[in-house]
């Protein structure tokens, strides 16, 4: 049995009122990130994200069980901010001197899903990864939508105090690893695709498969990076190392709309 249900399974909007559930239950909003961009917006209080989350159930997302399946975990890292929780956060962004966000969009079963996130862009200051998925943009609901509507939508919108709502890489998930003394993890890569992993590694111990796509390694994002500079990185790490992942199938349909040159040239590769 896939540890990932397919395309046609992913019910996002049961996650979303599953999590609602459990934050009401702990009283704990989860946290989200502000963009750098005048004017500077005021933190949104924990009443006016409570009365957000009932409207969130009309979203697609995975269910809890789906993911206990998959194997996605809670890891304990150093930097909070690299760990995928698939949680919701708030992003309040700006535009830049062209009127642009900086990001490229992709349909994935009526939701939307950040598939390139433009370097140095107001995107990239927000917050915004690639296999975020975009649930409201100001006061519109975008669940349903084609790519072109809510590109239309970011169009419209003002300058500054872009509210947008994203939903932390619901299809992603983190693993961490460690070297042995040889300096090696036990996987090998090809386009930044794993084909391969070594028998009794630290990555066949922690549950690292095949036809998977690297996305970060410790919270860097390699998306169209090449081979070599994503050895050399994995190579400077000392002895722990995170690594994010999606199913290559995932990975290939939120891409396939544009180009391989596009992505190397103007991802944003810092770390977040």
């Amino acid at each position: 049995m896939s540890l990932y249900p397919s395309l046609e399974e992913l019910k996002l909007n049961e996650l979303a009122k599953a999590q609602f559930n459990a934050i009401q239950e702990n009283d704990n909003p989860p946290p989200y990130h502000l963009a750098i961009c005048p004017p500077h917006p005021s933190a949104m209080d924990q009443q006016s994200l409570k009365s957000l989350y009932p409207l969130l159930n009309d979203f697609s997302g995975m269910e809890l069980d789906s993911i206990a399946q998959m194997g996605t975990v809670a890891i304990p890292f150093q930097s909070p901010s690299i760990q995928v929780t698939n949680g919701v956060r708030k992003l309040v962004l700006c535009k830049d001197a062209k009127g642009q966000v900086g990001l490229k969009l992709s349909a994935i079963n009526n939701g939307i899903f950040v598939s390139v996130v433009v370097k140095d862009s107001p995107a990239a200051l927000g917050g915004l990864r690639f296999g975020d998925q975009v649930l409201q943009i100001n006061e519109t609901f975008v669940a349903g939508m084609s790519v072109d509507k809510v590109n239309k939508i970011f169009k419209e919108c003002p300058l500054n105090d872009i509210n947008v709502i994203v939903r932390d890489r619901p299809l992603e998930r983190s693993i961490n690893l460690y070297k042995d003394r040889a300096g090696r993890v036990g996987f090998q890569f090809k386009n930044g695709k794993i084909n391969a992993i070594v028998k009794d590694s630290s990555a066949a111990r922690n549950g690292v498969l095949t036809d998977h796509q690297l996305l970060e390694i410790n919270g860097q994002n390699v998306v169209g990076m090449k081979d070599k500079h994503i050895l050399e990185i994995i190579s400077n790490i000392p002895e722990k190392i995170t690594i994010t992942i999606i199913p290559v199938s995932i990975y290939e349909h939120m891409i396939k709309k544009i180009a391989p040159s596009l992505i190397k040239n103007i991802m944003d590769h810092s770390s977040i």
